[in-house]
């Protein structure tokens, strides 16, 4: 398996599959969670990775808002949200003094933290992880998919609505996909 120096810790997972629309709303963090309850379902251990860092809305679809990370000697130790730890989550609210407060960052501190998730996130061994991103295709994109280029990257799956703008927003994305060499799953 192919790993970079800062990024062992993703050393364990055995296929990642990123979320992306470019349009909000369209139930990105919906279908990102139920994909990994349809994986634990089927006996898979599932991460998620939220990086949707000015909307972090797993934590409370997931029921785990109130939960806390801690570290341990390789990292930050996600939050598992069931008791059988078959599903483990990363996410910004984790690490909020209050869920209703705002993430006001510019771009680079945002790459730095998404950086920061896959490098320093100890997941131990998952079948999949699931990354659930924000809309657009901005540079915390670019950071996400360039930290995760260089382990068992599957492709992406890209959530739309049947409005036109939302299609439209849709098929920007799938330009960056192209220019990412990014294959589609769905």
């Amino acid at each position: 398996m192919e790993t970079t120096p800062d990024g062992g810790n993703l050393s364990g997972v055995r296929h990642i599959i990123v979320v992306l629309s470019g349009k909000g709303g369209v139930g990105k963090s919906t279908i990102s969670t139920e994909i990994a309850l349809a994986l634990r379902h089927a006996g898979k251990k599932v991460g998620i990775l939220d990086v949707d860092l000015c909307g972090p809305s797993i934590p409370s679809m997931l029921n785990a808002q109130n939960k806390d990370v801690h570290q341990c000697d390789s990292g930050w130790v996600p939050v598992y949200v069931d008791q059988e730890k078959t599903i483990s989550l990363m996410s910004i609210g984790f690490l909020l003094e209050k869920p209703d407060d705002a993430v006001v960052w510019r771009g680079p501190k945002k790459n730095a933290m998404i950086k920061q998730f896959v490098s320093d996130v100890a997941w131990g061994d998952l079948d999949f992880l699931i990354v659930d991103t924000p809309p657009g295709t901005s540079d915390e994109h670019i950071s996400t998919v360039d930290a995760l280029r260089h382990f068992h990257l599957m492709g992406a799956i890209l959530v739309t609505t049947p409005q036109a703008v939302s299609v439209g927003d849709v098929r920007r994305e799938l330009t960056f996909c192209k220019r990412q060499a990014f294959q589609l799953l769905g």
